[in-house]
């Protein structure tokens, strides 16, 4: 059998990723270990994972460095990489909206001119396409903040439970689109390891499978 690189996102997918692995009979102790090792190996070799910022998972699956990978929806989109979609593993669910003041969500979404922060500006782009006069402001750390200082009237992001929303005195005004975790692959070991991978996804549907009927 032919190893398998799979990349998978620090941080909160990480823990659902590797539950599943686990389900899936894949022994990786070096992945639950307490470690800053970013490649591990599986104990028969079979699969090699990659640690990597959830926002790379797309790009090392594109440029072949990964033939798999674990990435939200919202990645995905926002990478605009060339990447075969294969399967929804529905945990990781949240939603992609444009959130506000309440006292101004009718102006702000019907407005000629608006200001969107968002860490998404393609995401925000192709929702927003159609207006004009719209100025996509890119930041990287907590958007909740642009409004409530003026940089922006109206942020899009992920929202999960809505709590940091709420507590900064904002509200959801439109849903984008609904997101979860997805399994991705390379177009190119599609096609060279296609025994391999097939033999991983039909493990992960078989877990998703069982999983459901015990729902």
């Amino acid at each position: 059998m032919r190893q398998v690189t799979i990349a998978l996102s620090k941080g909160r997918l990480t823990k659902y990723s590797v539950d599943l692995f686990k389900k899936c009979g894949i022994e990786c102790e070096g992945l639950t270990a307490d470690t800053r090792k970013l490649i591990i190996e599986s104990k028969n070799s079979d699969y090699r994972f990659l640690l990597v910022k959830p926002s790379d998972v797309p790009t090392y699956v594109e440029y072949g460095i990964a033939d798999v990978g674990i990435a939200g929806k919202d990645t995905i989109m926002e990478s605009k990489t060339s990447v075969y979609e294969m399967l929804d593993l529905g945990f990781g669910k949240c939603s992609v909206c444009i959130a506000g003041f309440e006292q101004s969500a009718k102006k702000n979404i019907t407005a000629n001119s608006l200001r969107v922060a968002t860490k998404y500006p393609n995401i925000a782009k192709e929702y927003f396409m159609e207006k004009e006069n719209i100025e996509i402001i890119k930041l990287n750390g907590s958007v909740e903040l642009a409004p409530l200082l003026g940089l922006s009237d109206v942020i899009l992001d992920i929202v999960e439970t809505g709590i940091t929303l709420k507590e900064n005195g904002l509200i959801i005004l439109e849903r984008v689109c609904d997101v979860s975790a997805r399994v991705i692959v390379n177009r190119v070991s599609l096609k060279i390891k296609l025994y391999e991978i097939n033999e991983l996804l039909l493990k992960i549907k078989q877990v998703i499978k069982e999983e459901e009927e015990q729902a």
